[in-house]
């Protein structure tokens, strides 16, 4: 999706916009970036940028969200014969 936006933090609040549902995942409730949500301008981590989501941005770079996954099941097969 292309958002016009002059920083991270715009181009977020430009996504959550036109997807609203996504603004709780996205975001605490005091509209700062949950701890497990990582976001990566072009290769690099925007948390380790330092203006963080006041970086930049230009119309050629991209913006990608992963979220973090941890958890599961300990899982251990037996082997029966």
């Amino acid at each position: 999706m292309d958002v016009n936006a002059a920083t991270v933090s715009e181009a977020l609040n430009g996504l959550t916009e036109s997807h609203p549902e996504l603004r709780r995942h996205l975001s605490t409730g005091e509209g700062k970036l949950r701890a497990f949500v990582n976001l990566y301008l072009n290769d690099e981590g925007v948390r380790h940028l330092s203006a963080k989501e006041a970086t930049a941005v230009s119309s050629s770079d991209t913006l990608s969200i992963v979220p973090s996954i941890a958890g599961g099941l300990d899982w251990k097969p037996s082997l029966r014969g």
